[in-house]
């Protein structure tokens, strides 16, 4: 069973993240993310971005992903 933790080392591996945090039960997971590589991308453009970092294991491993994703500057208003 995938872990948050294996999902979050599996879009490290790939994108160069921030701050991430994955939660899940093995097949839903809930990830913050944030990467300098959401500098001016749309909310389907970033989404693409970790897709692709999580590649073919969206099709196999991971049934379901919802994500907040942020740039650092983004981040920073957020966090306040």
């Amino acid at each position: 069973m995938v872990t948050p933790d294996d999902v979050k080392t599996y879009i490290q591996d790939s994108l160069a993240c921030t701050h991430i945090t994955v939660i899940g039960d093995g097949q839903h997971f809930e990830a913050v993310i944030v990467s300098a590589a959401f500098d001016g991308k749309s909310r389907l453009q970033r989404h693409q971005i970790v897709y692709a970092a999580l590649g073919d294991r969206m099709k196999s491993e991971i049934h379901a992903l919802s994500m907040k994703t942020f740039s650092p500057t983004e981040w920073e208003v957020q966090e306040g």
